[in-house]
């Protein structure tokens, strides 16, 4: 990934900003041009809650170029507390612990670099809430 585009996505990588419909309060994330409801173009910022609950997951074996450092590792379909879903990686926790339902926090961490002189790239994951 470039530096700008990197800098640019900040907002929604690293702060889980969406953007909330005017018109029909559709939260949409990440954020897009236009509602993916209903086409309108009239936005607020508004940011996603921090918690949610686990409501599926995958253990990711074969990583894509750039992940293979990380592996096994686990990427999950996270339902925030406001309905908003959201897929994102799962740490801090042994993949043999993971359960369907389970309560999930944010928590900012590492996710990849590009190269050995590259960016480290920083971004939100979600682990198990109480640790």
């Amino acid at each position: 990934m470039s530096v700008p585009r990197y800098w640019r996505e900040i907002p929604y990588r690293i702060r889980l900003e969406a953007k909330k419909c005017k018109l029909c309060n559709y939260v949409n994330y990440p954020p897009r041009s236009k509602c993916l409801k209903c086409g309108s173009t009239e936005f607020e910022k508004y940011i996603l809650p921090k918690r949610g609950k686990l409501l599926s997951f995958s253990i990711i074996r074969n990583p894509p170029i750039g992940f293979d450092k990380k592996t096994p590792y686990v990427i999950g379909l996270v339902e925030l507390e406001d309905g908003t879903r959201l897929i994102t990686q799962i740490t801090d926790i042994d993949i043999n612990e993971l359960k369907i339902g389970m309560e999930v926090e944010q928590v900012f961490r590492k996710i990849t670099e590009d190269g050995d002189s590259g960016i480290i790239q920083y971004g939100v994951k979600f682990r198990p809430k109480n640790m």
